[in-house]
């Protein structure tokens, strides 16, 4: 069994109404100014234009509800041209039909294979022919884990009942719904909630609990313990068993928007929430934080992701519009966060960080403007030595992701695929309701050394001239 979690990395948008009438007060202070911003629509075409010289491989994917999360999944099998993996997206719908965890089974074409003419030709209306629904789960909503290749498939419609999740995580006393992680080195599952709280299991919990001491009710090896529901025939969830929580870690004051394991130590992790703190956590030495860090942004904190390659650096992304860069050996002065860097290329809340697994200063963020920028925290301060026009982009900034067209609410790299990104939009501003989903790759030659790809454009250069020089 390899059970999964698809990760609630996106921020679900304030209610429209709300949103409304904080446009209109925007509107109303800018009266009076008449430059010109391009729209959204202009944007877009500007973007699509230039598709076959900044992609090596672009696909598009029309989704009939909008996805707040996507996850990569395992690669199935690898051919010539083509690699095929397993994508899980959540369905996020508007009461009419069940809320879903989609399993779909995706072609991921290898670089260098796509032709130019062929990525730029899709239809923003329909679905990509390289994404193929597997499984639909329904989902009842909370924290659980699921064996998706034991789950049936299931038909979402109004009235149909909820799958049978594999184990119930219970713990929270208010909805737990953006902050979610595994442990990617022990059966280690986090989460983070409107109840200001962060919940640590193990999946192992369950595996032991034919040794459960029943007078007691808690394994000899662990802290949690396990329940069977008694189902009562309606909800399938009751069926399922649960288990309690390795510990419960209080120290934020409002809901906790996301959270994250230390990749070399399942015992350490950190969270960010709506009281603008990141804080990290050590299960080795109690339930209250091992680090609080104030004021680590200067508004709600989203999102947070932990460097695969150095632990010592954290990420975080805000309702400010920045993403932050910290240093876990020099996080505060006086309690207040201090930042190693800060990025500023984003125009609305950013949604979404995550470290790139293919190089270790390169990360993504992701936010409510409809960007996904790439940042590569080495460029930041590096002086160019050839002679360019002046430029406005922002320091570390060198590659910006422009096919949606609304807030991208969540982004993940594929570790099987290198530079291969799979990224959603929820589009319900601009087109009214539903997603996109894009799976694409940048050209090597954005992220490829400068002189590596000068010493290919000669060889190029050559070569025309001398198929241009035969008789």
């Amino acid at each position: 069994m390899e059970p999964q979690v698809v990760k609630k990395r996106g921020r679900k948008p304030k209610p429209k109404d709300e949103k409304d009438q904080q446009q209109q007060s925007s509107a109303k202070m800018k009266e009076g100014k008449k430059i010109q911003q391009p729209s959204v629509d202009d944007k877009y075409t500007q973007w699509k234009s230039l598709v076959p010289v900044l992609y090596d491989w672009f696909s598009n994917h029309n989704l009939i509800w909008p996805s707040l999360s996507c996850r990569w999944g395992p690669q199935l099998e690898q051919a010539t041209y083509k690699n095929r993996q397993r994508l899980y997206l959540s369905e996020q719908t508007d009461g009419s039909v069940p809320n879903t965890l989609v399993i779909a089974n995706c072609e991921v074409v290898k670089p260098r294979v796509a032709a130019a003419e062929h990525i730029s030709q899709f239809n923003e209306e329909a679905r990509s022919p390289f994404v193929k629904k597997y499984k639909t789960i329904i989902h009842p909503g909370e924290v659980l884990i699921w064996d998706v290749e034991a789950q049936p498939n299931r038909h979402a419609v109004l009235g149909a009942t909820n799958s049978r999740p594999d184990l119930i995580l219970t713990g929270h006393q208010d909805n737990a719904e953006f902050a979610l992680a595994m442990c990617p080195t022990e059966p280690f599952v986090l989460s983070g909630g409107k109840d200001k709280s962060v919940v640590l299991w193990s999946i192992q919990d369950h595996i032991t609990a034919s040794a459960t001491d029943p007078a007691t009710g808690k394994s000899p090896a662990s802290g949690g313990s396990i329940i069977k529901k008694a189902g009562d025939g309606n909800d399938k969830a009751a069926d399922s068993p649960s288990v309690g929580p390795r510990g419960i870690y209080q120290g934020h004051e409002d809901t906790v928007e996301d959270v994250t394991f230390c990749p070399s130590s399942a015992q350490e992790f950190c969270s960010v929430g709506d009281d603008s703190c990141l804080i990290l956590w050590d299960a080795r030495v109690g339930s209250s934080p091992a680090v609080k860090v104030e004021k680590a942004h200067n508004a709600d904190l989203h999102c947070v992701d932990w460097n695969p390659h150095d632990d010592n650096l954290i990420l975080t992304g805000s309702a400010d519009n920045s993403v932050r860069m910290f240093d876990r050996r020099n996080l505060t002065s006086n309690g207040v966060g201090i930042p190693v860097y800060k990025f500023e290329g984003h125009k609305a809340a950013v949604l979404c960080v995550q470290w790139s697994p293919d190089k270790s200063s390169v990360f993504g963020s992701s936010a409510e403007d409809g960007l996904l920028n790439i940042w590569d925290y080495e460029k930041v301060g590096k002086k160019v030595e050839r002679p360019t026009r002046a430029t406005t982009s922002p320091a570390g900034l060198f590659f910006q992701h422009a096919g949606h067209r609304d807030k991208v609410v969540d982004f993940h790299w594929n570790v099987s695929d290198p530079w291969t990104i799979v990224s959603v939009s929820d589009d319900c501003d601009t087109t009214g309701g539903g997603g996109t989903l894009q799976i694409w790759r940048m050209s090597d030659l954005i992220y490829r050394p400068e002189d590596e790809v000068l010493t290919e454009l000669e060889k190029f250069k050559s070569h025309v001239i001398a198929c241009a020089s035969k008789p």
